[in-house]
C-alpha cells in the first residue's frame, strides 16, 4: 500500500466531540444575561433580560447588533463589550459546572474521542470556565474568541476547533445549548446534540435542526451509548 493513499489516511482519522462551554458544560448563561443587562443600562439602553437571554450564545458583537439594531451608535460597541466583561468577571466565583458535565467529558475521552472545547469566550474567561469544569486531562484542545474572525452563528469557531483537534467535520458531533450553536454547526454539516440546561427549549433546538436533545450533560451521559456521541465512538472507519 503506497504511503499517502486514501486507505492510510482513513486509518489516521480521529473522531471527536466539540463542546460549547457557556450554558452547555458550565451554568453561566444567566450570569451573562445579567452582565449584559447592566452593561446596556449603563449606556442608556432598555433591553429586557428575556431578550438578552435568547441572544446569549452569539458572540458579543453580534449580540449587540441583534438587540440594538443597525441604527445604534456602533461607537459604543467596544465599551458595551468591555462593561459586560468587567461585570461578568465579578461573577466568576459563582460559576459551577452542570451536574454530569465533568463526567461526560471524561467519558468521551475514555471512549477514544478527542474532546475540543469550541468556545467563543475570551481567553481569560475560558481559563475560569475550564477551572469550573475541572476536566482538563480529558480535553484535547480548546478555542477562544481570538481564534475566530466571526462569532456564532458564523461557523468560524467550530472550524477553528476542528483544526485545533486535528479533526474533520464528518467525524465529529457538536454539543451545544443555543439555537446559535445549532445554526453554526449546521453550516458545516455537523450534527448537533442540544442541551436545554442553558435555557432554550427542546422545541426551539429541534426547530433549529438539533439531531438530539437532552435535558443536560447528566442526561446525555445516562444515554451515552444510544446517543450520537456513543454511536460515533463505536463507528468503524
Amino acid at each position: 500500500m503506497a504511503p499517502g493513499d486514501s486507505s492510510n489516511r482513513d486509518q489516521d482519522r480521529r473522531r471527536g466531540v466539540l463542546f460549547d462551554v457557556d450554558g452547555t458544560l458550565v451554568d453561566s448563561n444567566y450570569f451573562h444575561t445579567l452582565a449584559w443587562w447592566h452593561a446596556f443600562r449603563r449606556f442608556g439602553h432598555q433591553v429586557t433580560m428575556a431578550a438578552i437571554h435568547r441572544s446569549v450564545g452569539m458572540g458579543g458583537d453580534k449580540l449587540i447588533a441583534h438587540l440594538l439594531g443597525d441604527s445604534r451608535d456602533s461607537a459604543q460597541d467596544a465599551d458595551l463589550k468591555a462593561t459586560h466583561s468587567a461585570i461578568f468577571s465579578t461573577l466568576w466565583p459563582s460559576l459551577v459546572a452542570f451536574k454530569g458535565a465533568r463526567e461526560l467529558v471524561r467519558r468521551c475521552a475514555s471512549s477514544g474521542l478527542a474532546v475540543v472545547l469550541a468556545s467563543s469566550a475570551s481567553a481569560r474567561d475560558l481559563e475560569v470556565l475550564r477551572e469550573a469544569l475541572g476536566a482538563d486531562r480529558a480535553i484535547t484542545a480548546a478555542t477562544s474568541s481570538s481564534d475566530a474572525e466571526e462569532s456564532k452563528p458564523s461557523p468560524d469557531i467550530l472550524e477553528a476547533a476542528l483544526e485545533a483537534g486535528g479533526l474533520r467535520a464528518e467525524d465529529v458531533v457538536f454539543v451545544g445549548d443555543s439555537v446559535w450553536d445549532v445554526e453554526a454547526s449546521s453550516r458545516l454539516g455537523i450534527p448537533t446534540i442540544g442541551l436545554t440546561c442553558g435555557g432554550t427549549s427542546e422545541a426551539e433546538l429541534r426547530d433549529a435542526g438539533a439531531a438530539e436533545v437532552f435535558k443536560d450533560a447528566e442526561a446525555l451521559l445516562a444515554e451515552f451509548d444510544a446517543s450520537a456521541v456513543g454511536r460515533l465512538a463505536r463507528a468503524e472507519v
